[in-house]
């Protein structure tokens, strides 16, 4: 994995801040001059993670396109396809399921990212979820089902979702 260095003014920390802002002509030739795709910020979220997270669609496909690894999780055991189902970026999903990001992929506590559309009433992102293979009756490390998770968290588009899918 690599790291960056203390000296904030270096190009990884330029990186994490494009990746961040979605500067892609900035990360482009970042990326063209060596920083390596996997640089990570001090959380350990990589380039692709802040990039997906924040919703910077051209800089994804441009670190999908260089390598980067759409099953990286960060420091939290989290992976860029859970935060974006956290945050219900169809777009960025689209992208790193494409690139291989397992649909079913669980964090450090059993959840998977359909689980954290369930949670939060991505509707959307749980549908595109459901639709590239996720499984619905897989549970988190408490038993939790993603139908239990949005009746928990009162997620009522995603819940109301998931019952008809059982009653069918």
């Amino acid at each position: 994995m690599a790291t960056l260095p203390d000296d904030e003014t270096k190009p990884g920390h330029e990186a994490v801040r494009a990746a961040r802002e979605g500067d892609r002509r900035t990360l482009e030739r970042l990326l063209d001059a060596g920083v390596a795709v996997d640089v990570c910020n001090e959380e350990g979220n990589t380039l692709l993670m802040l990039a997906a997270y924040h919703g910077r669609h051209a800089s994804v496909s441009l670190l999908l396109e260089r390598g980067a690894d759409p099953e990286r999780a960060n420091d939290r055991g989290h992976t860029p396809l859970a935060g974006v189902a956290f945050k219900g970026d169809v777009e960025s999903a689209l992208l790193l399921i494409r690139a291989g990001a397992r649909v079913d992929a669980p964090g450090p506590d059993g959840r998977t990212p359909l689980m954290y559309a369930a949670m939060f009433d991505r509707l959307e992102l749980l549908d595109l979820l459901l639709q590239s293979g996720a499984d619905l009756e897989r549970a988190d490390a408490q038993g939790q089902r993603p139908l239990a998770l949005a009746r928990t968290m009162g997620a009522q588009r995603t819940l109301a979702r998931l019952q008809r899918t059982y009653d069918a």
